[in-house]
């Protein structure tokens, strides 16, 4: 079995607790207005790689990962692939590896059963705070990520929720207290990350020759994350 890989980050610190090796899928059916790799759409790119071979690199890496470090599959969209997903885990958990998924939450739920039986910590983006917005900024179904949100409540998998916030778009107090009370809803839920809208990404879509969809709309700045955090703190408390 081989999966698409995107690329390969030896020791990020961003992707999960601790140092781990993040592995970015290839393939995305969202469309999401703020994506920052739209060259990880396309199903058929990447590189192909096996279980064996991925994991033939992720244990040079195995003394780094500590106590609380390990692996992070992202994407794209990993839950794409979720077979290869699945036995990638299996392997790591019988090397006593932790094992991180880094989703939107789209896609097949029985297949992400197969992967969530596997998964040490879940993270997923909850990018928009009702339906129209997500099928117009993102292409994408909201109950679809209620869903998959669900099934991690029902395997009891600790779960991080992520929402990026948008000056003018996803930035109002209101907004975040309606993104903080759906992600309450899941005892499973350890932690809201609010993370700033940037546009490093314009390159990307430059050199692709497509459209950035928020070119128009100004990054985030710090101030914005540190008042808004502090409306989740307050909401979740």
């Amino acid at each position: 079995m081989k999966g698409r890989i995107h690329s390969l980050q030896s020791l990020g610190a961003v992707d999960g607790p601790g140092i781990r090796y993040v592995i970015f899928m290839q393939g995305c059916t969202l469309r999401c207005a703020y994506c920052h790799n739209p060259d990880t759409w396309a199903v058929t790119s990447g590189e192909e790689y096996s279980v064996d071979e991925l994991l033939t690199k992720i244990l040079r890496y195995k003394p780094y990962f500590a106590v609380n470090g390990g692996v992070t599959v992202s994407g794209g969209e990993p839950l794409l692939q979720w077979a290869f997903i699945a036995e990638l885990f299996r392997r790591l958990h019988e090397e006593g590896i932790h094992t991180c998924l880094d989703t939107a939450g789209v896609g097949d739920l029985d297949g992400a059963r197969e992967v969530l039986l596997l998964t040490d910590l879940v993270m997923c983006d909850l990018k928009f705070s009702n339906e129209a917005d997500y099928l117009h900024y993102c292409q994408g179904n909201m109950n679809t990520v209620i869903s998959f949100l669900k099934l991690t409540e029902a395997l009891g998998i600790p779960l991080w929720i992520r929402h990026v916030v948008v000056p003018k778009l996803t930035d109002s107090k209101e907004n975040i207290l309606t993104i903080s009370s759906i992600a309450a809803q899941f005892p499973n839920l350890q932690k809201l990350q609010l993370l700033p809208f940037k546009k490093a990404c314009i390159s990307k879509y430059n050199a692709m020759g497509i459209h950035f969809p928020l070119s128009d709309y100004d990054e985030c700045p710090d101030s914005s994350i540190e008042r808004l955090s502090k409306v989740v703190t307050s909401a979740l408390a």
